[in-house]
């Protein structure tokens, strides 16, 4: 006689299910779906269990999705396989799915699973040749209205990628903030805590905020740009509307918040009687600690004068990493040059001698060069042989003119003549002396 029997599962067994699922997990044989995605299939969907008196010893959970069923879960104790339970069990699931008329039962199993004579047993068929491919959705339901509120958004997935060049601040990055956030549960096996909180420093023009996007597009967290001069048309005051912004935030499970030209709200505090501008720095000296309590999130901040930053703000607690964010070196000029020049003239352009020609330059005006010489060599082939003009949307003969294709290496060489450098060589002497200052790598 059999000691075990399987019936429908009931609330009751939520507590002998996750014991199922630890003994799994313990074993190295981690399960396909979530946990609370079978809690949650147990008490909506299809569950049926294995128990010995009161003791569940095994559980199968289907789900079904238009004319297609599937298994979500099927375990047993490991001192009970080989007993027939796992057969027994999937029959019960398929019983209980029945009536749904369903057309295919499937099921996604790991590699290392031992289930493999159950389902043969119950008529399923083991398919070669199939990969099973899963994304994770990175922003939840309930998190589109609150950041809706905030004027937040997901970013494009490929931003990170799309940083042309500086190889050297990207690794770093990568490693400092991306790698412990995305993969914080190894993160925590080594003892390193994620960071909360960093500020990006740098003459204008650099890329802080280019990164500050790129890094939550690589991380897949909504990102949340808080502007202090639209907080301070509040009427409840700029600090009260800093205050209100990050309680809202509070409530996202994920997100990167972004302040840019944090100067404007947290530079030093001097005079008697205090400023209401003291006042927000206050009120921000308090919200990070409060903000650095949640997991999940980061905070970045942006100036262009770190000099000018209260010497509180800066301090050990408050911010993980203070990282320089200076200008390209010749590596990554020649990728921003090759991302911004046409690929139809990019083996005609001498791109060395424009790098050469570009050593200081920020990456914004390497783009402004770029987009420059693009515009200049359009006009140009437009209006060539003394002011004759193309009709629009005629072109070659058509049009009576040759219109060369593309800027050539004298667009520019011209271009880059004509811009003048935002970072002088004294802002880029004082940005050295900076980093051997204030930075925390």
């Amino acid at each position: 006689m059999t000691a075990w029997k399987v019936r429908d599962f009931h609330p009751t067994d939520l507590e002998g299910i996750l014991h199922l699922w630890e003994t799994l997990k313990s074993a190295g044989l981690d399960p396909v779906y979530d946990l609370s995605e079978v809690l949650a299939s147990c008490e909506k969907d299809h569950g049926v269990v294995a128990v010995l008196g009161e003791d569940v010893v095994g559980a199968a959970v289907g789900r079904a999705a238009h004319d297609q069923g599937w298994i979500v879960f099927l375990a047993t104790l490991p001192q009970w396989r080989g007993r027939g339970i796992g057969t027994a069990l999937l029959a019960g699931v398929e019983t209980r799915m029945a009536p749904l008329g369903l057309t295919k039962l499937s099921a996604l199993m790991p590699d290392t699973a031992t289930r493999v004579d159950a389902f043969l047993s119950r008529g399923f068929q083991d398919k070669k040749n199939l990969r099973y491919f899963e994304r994770r959705i990175p922003l939840q339901r309930q998190d589109l209205g609150p950041l809706g509120q905030l004027g937040g958004r997901l970013l494009n997935r490929n931003l990170w990628e799309n940083v042309a060049g500086m190889k050297r601040e990207k690794d770093l990055l990568e490693r400092r903030l991306v790698l412990p956030l995305a993969q914080a549960e190894l993160a925590e096996e080594f003892g390193v805590v994620p960071p909360r909180a960093v500020v990006l420093f740098g003459p204008p023009g650099t890329g802080k905020t280019t990164f500050a996007k790129a890094i939550a597009s690589r991380l897949e967290w909504p990102f949340v740009e808080v502007f202090p001069s639209r907080l301070a048309a509040d009427p409840s005051g700029l600090a009260g509307a800093l205050r209100e912004t990050f309680l809202e935030i509070a409530e996202l499970e994920h997100v990167v918040v972004f302040i840019d030209e944090v100067e404007e709200i947290a530079s030093h505090r001097s005079g008697e009687p205090p400023s209401a501008l003291q006042g927000v720095t206050n009120e921000l000296l308090k919200i990070i600690p409060a903000f650095r309590e949640q997991s999940g999130r980061l905070l970045i901040c942006a100036t262009n004068f770190i000099r000018s930053l209260d010497s509180a703000f800066l301090r050990h607690g408050r911010f993980d990493y203070v990282i320089p964010i200076g200008l390209p070196d010749a590596e990554a000029r020649r990728a921003m040059w090759e991302r911004f020049i046409p690929p139809s003239v990019l083996e005609q352009v001498k791109v060395e001698l424009l790098v050469e020609r570009s050593g200081g330059f920020s990456p914004a005006d390497i783009e402004f060069a770029a987009r420059s010489a693009s515009q200049r060599a359009l006009e140009k082939a437009i209006y060539q042989h003394d002011g004759g003009i193309a009709q629009p949307g005629a072109t070659g003969d058509s049009a009576g003119l040759e219109l060369k294709r593309g800027p050539s290496t004298e667009d520019y060489l011209g271009t880059i003549a004509d811009t003048r450098a935002t970072v002088s060589d004294e802002v880029a002497r004082e940005f050295l002396e900076d980093i051997e200052r204030l930075a925390r790598m």
